[in-house]
């Protein structure tokens, strides 16, 4: 019985590391007018929501106003390392939609308008 149970341990240990999504953590956005901010991505229910943790502008980090709004909203996964939802951007306070991938540490991240026919797109390097 106590092989059984740590075998089941075990088991479900591995399934929950494999389910890790890899967009989680700390990333760092391209500067967009002259400021840049550190983005925690967190699960929120079945899809991913990125929150402004920190902001830098060029006289370095400052208290910024957008401070813990959420800027990814909703991206869902699509099981092939791309989601989809929408992203917040501050400097004209407009929704888009978005689109963003994973690759290693690195995040390419869509915001699109028409239907997605026109996107503006920014790298993100994670930071942890």
């Amino acid at each position: 019985m106590k092989h059984l149970l740590t075998g089941m341990a075990l088991a479900l240990g591995l399934a929950g590391a494999a389910a890790a999504d890899p967009v989680l953590g700390v990333w760092k956005t391209e500067p967009d007018d002259g400021s840049y901010a550190h983005i925690q991505m967190a699960k929120c229910g079945a899809a991913v929501c990125g929150k402004i943790a920190r902001t830098f502008n060029s006289g370095g980090e400052y208290k910024s106003p957008n401070l813990g709004k959420t800027l990814v909203i909703d991206m869902v996964p699509n099981g092939d390392g791309s989601y989809e939802g929408k992203v917040w951007r501050p400097s004209n306070d407009k929704i888009y939609i978005g689109k963003m991938a994973v690759t290693g540490n690195r995040l390419a991240l869509r915001g699109c308008v028409a239907g997605g026919l026109i996107c503006s797109k920014q790298t993100w390097t994670r930071i942890k």
